[in-house]
């Protein structure tokens, strides 16, 4: 038995093998390296110099280490935009800023001069290389992820000063490149590319919102919305290298722009996070480590010269610009570590500019050599640094979160989802998921109840309890199903409520058959009667992760019911979600107590208060309410504190003006009619 040539010769070309051999690559590296306590980020990097050519030359970077590369380093920008609460980053945004400025800054004016010198060039090329130290790239983010600091002030600010600092490096080697094709530096060029990133940002930040909720609208299917996204962001990324920017530039913003229809609780935020840790960024990685010749090293001192300048300078200032950020904005010394590896590491940018620079003559052989060693330690620093500093912040955060804990597990939602039929199974569970609160590991439970044995309602009750299982398991929540035969339906959710000590239930807004019909319908009405736990009935004709703004009636006194803060838990894990503003339609003092709470809980959303002092001011503010925008009517028990007669009014006034509108009512809990005397004050 003979084996084809092509399996014996280096590098391997046979695809199966290739593949074969960076799967290997990505399951054994982190491993072996994580015993040596090496980053995954380095193991992975340090993995691609073995096998590439510079290695033992077991893969040549072809075609699919260019493709897989590529797209790897825009997912890791998309990823980087699309994981920030949206909440924060308006929040940071300006320190960002700052950030990117002094990181841009001060590495381009210590750099210039220093490089000129040091390394006798022109001034040309030291503003080119120059612009590498200035610029970096997010290589060590997965670090960020993985300890779950993606809204970390730290990292939000290093995102937002990425951005900056690229953008101007890049403009500034983009002038670089026209004074060495034209001999002058041209103020025109710059001002036309100026005016193409507004054009860009202005048409991507228009269309992209609207295909994608039109799509969203269309499919379900998380498969085809990831399909779909992915594609946005290749086209951005796409448009952005057309009209002379990086094309990580336009990834980046693709995910600011889709941030807002990507829960971080959705199937579609888990596939786009598993694909991309999985396949994209692994390959990216190891096709860094490839391209680096650790044997330039040795090649004389004029290698190891320039690479000891350019690695020394670029640390150093880019330390100092955290150092000196951190100081003006008011951060830690582990969130000033945090900036530091962000902000440190080299490849996108810095390559492709090593790559012109080489091109066009501004960087001799020894120079190009010495920016690959300067990326490769720079990448080193940048992964060993993140993720020292990610561990000591998650410490600190652990050890506060388990001072807390008792109170908050006592808080956690047991949750009972009643679904029975198909169409809307789905879109309540995520209702349910989405108010939960990301710390809850409690178990949901999908219940549907039967009172006969008809076989269409059987098989339309089960198949709703696989699709609400589904919808609960694409998001790692955990559910179980339950399948009840009882005298009738409020009988058998009441029932299944006490047996699972639940806190809630979510159930589906009755739709009317006739004329006379209730709006809330009867079955609603029983259930309001048998229980004081609180009740969820959700209506949304649109996928909820496509709501734009949330609105809430609050009654008068609602801050005396027991159920108060457990509501307001609930539109603040909500909004949190989906990274929507609400408006709360309140007396103005019933929201002194909201934003207490909210504020309390540390609910991340942005909020306005209407002020709503009867029933004729609800009508005239609930005309604001669109068919895009979700209305939360708070609810009140007869006799409760805050049940007024404007509740007589509610069920004809909805049916009539709201009958196509998305509307959840939310009736709180309510203990033995007692009064929530810890709201008596806000805190």
């Amino acid at each position: 038995m003979t084996f084809p040539s092509d399996f014996l010769t280096l590098p391997l070309t046979q695809p199966v093998v290739i593949i074969t051999l960076v799967l290997v690559i990505i399951l054994c590296a982190p491993i072996l390296f994580s015993r040596l306590k090496i980053p995954n980020i380095v193991g992975l990097i340090l993995a691609g110099v073995a096998v590439g050519p510079y290695g033992f030359n077991l893969l040549a970077r072809d075609a699919s280490f260019e493709i897989f590369g590529q797209v790897g380093i825009l997912y890791l920008m998309f990823l980087a935009a699309v994981e920030i609460d949206m909440y924060h980053l308006k929040r940071n945004y300006r320190s960002g800023v700052v950030f990117g400025l002094v990181t841009f800054l001060l590495p381009m004016a210590v750099g210039i001069p220093l490089t000129k010198f040091a390394l006798d060039i022109s001034w040309t090329s030291s503003v080119l290389i120059s612009s590498m130290y200035a610029s970096h790239t997010l290589i060590s983010y997965p670090v960020v992820s993985k300890f779950g600091l993606t809204n970390n002030r730290g990292a939000v600010i290093a995102v937002c000063g990425t951005i900056v600092a690229v953008l101007l490096a890049l403009l500034a080697l983009a002038e670089v490149v026209a004074v060495r094709v034209s001999g002058h530096f041209d103020v025109g060029s710059l001002f036309w590319l100026l005016l193409l990133m507004g054009i860009y940002a202005v048409g991507v930040g228009w269309s992209f919102p609207k295909l994608t909720r039109w799509f969203f609208r269309k499919t379900s299917d998380s498969v085809m919305q990831f399909i779909f996204i992915l594609t946005l962001v290749l086209i951005a990324s796409t448009l952005a290298k057309v009209i002379g920017l990086e094309s990580i530039l336009g990834a980046f913003y693709a995910g600011l722009v889709l941030n807002p229809f990507i829960p971080s609780r959705s199937a579609l935020m888990n596939r786009i996070s598993f694909v991309g840790n999985a396949i994209f960024i692994p390959y990216f990685l190891i096709g860094v480590g490839m391209l680096i010749n650790v044997h330039v090293i040795f090649r004389g001192w004029g290698v190891a010269w320039a690479a000891g300048v350019m690695t020394l300078t670029a640390l150093v200032t880019k330390w100092v610009a955290a150092w000196g950020s951190q100081r003006m904005i008011g951060l830690g010394s582990n969130e000033r570590r945090l900036m530091f590896g962000l902000s440190s590491g080299k490849a996108a940018a810095t390559i492709a500019a090593t790559m012109i620079g080489y091109q066009y003559g501004l960087l001799t052989e020894d120079m190009m050599n010495g920016a690959v060693v300067m990326i490769l330690v720079c990448c080193i620093v940048a992964s060993v640094t993140t993720e020292t500093a990610a561990k000591s912040i998650r410490i600190s955060l652990t050890a506060a979160a388990l001072d807390n804990e008792a109170p908050r597990r006592v808080g956690f939602a047991r949750q009972i989802v009643a679904v029975s039929n198909p169409l809307t199974a789905e879109g309540i569970m995520r209702m349910a998921v989405f108010m939960r609160s990301p710390l809850n590991t409690e178990t949901i439970t999908a219940l549907f109840v039967r009172r006969s044995d008809n076989p269409e309602l059987l098989r339309d009750g089960r198949q709703s309890l696989n699709l609400a299982m589904a919808a609960a398991e694409a998001v790692d929540v955990p559910c179980r199903q339950v399948e009840r035969f009882d005298l009738n339906i409020m009988a058998g959710v009441t029932n299944v409520m006490r047996e699972h000590h639940a806190t809630e239930v979510v159930i589906g807004l009755h739709r009317r058959t006739n004329i006379v019909d209730s709006f809330f319908g009867s079955m609603i009405d029983q259930l309001m009667r048998s229980t004081n736990r609180m009740i969820i009935m959700a209506r949304c004709f649109i996928p909820v992760d496509t709501v734009r703004r949330i609105f809430v009636y609050v009654p008068r006194n609602a801050q005396y019911e027991s159920g108060f803060s457990d509501w307001i838990a609930r539109i603040g894990n909500l909004a949190s979600q989906l990274s929507c503003r609400v408006h709360f339609l309140c007396q103005p003092v019933t929201g002194e107590y909201i934003e207490a709470h909210v504020a309390e809980g540390g609910y991340a959303f942005s909020r306005q208060y209407a002020p709503m002092e009867n029933w004729d001011d609800f009508i005239i503010l609930s005309s604001q309410v669109g068919e895009e925008d979700l209305l939360i009517v708070i609810g009140a028990r007869k006799g409760s504190v805050s049940y007024t007669g404007d509740y007589e009014n509610m069920p004809s006034f909805l049916g009539r003006n709201f009958r196509n509108h998305n509307i959840t009512l939310v009736i709180p809990s309510q203990f033995d009619g007692k009064v929530n005397t810890d709201s008596l004050n806000p805190r």
